[in-house]
C-alpha cells in the first residue's frame, strides 16, 4: 500500500493543479468532485462522502459524519472553501480520525 506521505504529496500536487486551473471561490462540492477525479486518474482509490459512525453505549449512529474524501484507505481529506480556517475545522477532522474505524493516519485540509 502506498505510504501516507506519498499519498499526501499526490493530493497536494493534484490540489495545486486544480487551484491553478479553476481558481478560488467555487463550492466545496465542485472541488470535491474534481479532486476525486484527479486522484483516480493518478491511480488512487477514492471514497467520496464516506459515512463515519459514532458508537456510544451500544448505540450506533451510522452516518453521524461524512468525510469528504478518503484516499487509499489511509488519508482523510476535508475540503474547505473558506477565506480563513477556524479552530472548529481542525476539531472536526480530529473527531473524524478519532471516530473512524479504519484508523486513518493523516489530516489534510485544502483551502481554496
Amino acid at each position: 500500500m502506498i505510504q501516507e506521505n506519498a499519498i499526501a504529496q499526490s493530493v497536494v500536487d493534484a490540489a495545486y493543479k486544480i487551484h491553478v486551473a479553476l481558481g478560488p471561490g467555487l463550492l466545496e462540492s465542485v472541488y470535491e468532485r474534481v479532486l476525486a477525479h484527479e486522484l483516480v486518474k493518478r491511480g488512487h482509490r477514492v471514497a467520496v462522502q464516506t459515512p463515519i459512525p459514532i458508537v456510544y453505549d451500544g448505540m450506533v449512529l451510522d452516518d453521524a459524519f461524512r468525510a469528504d474524501l478518503i484516499v487509499d484507505e489511509r488519508v482523510i481529506i476535508e475540503l474547505k472553501s473558506v477565506e480563513q480556517l477556524q479552530p472548529v475545522h481542525k476539531k472536526q477532522l480530529t473527531t473524524y480520525l478519532k471516530l473512524n474505524a479504519i484508523n486513518l493516519s493523516k489530516i489534510l485540509i485544502i483551502i481554496t
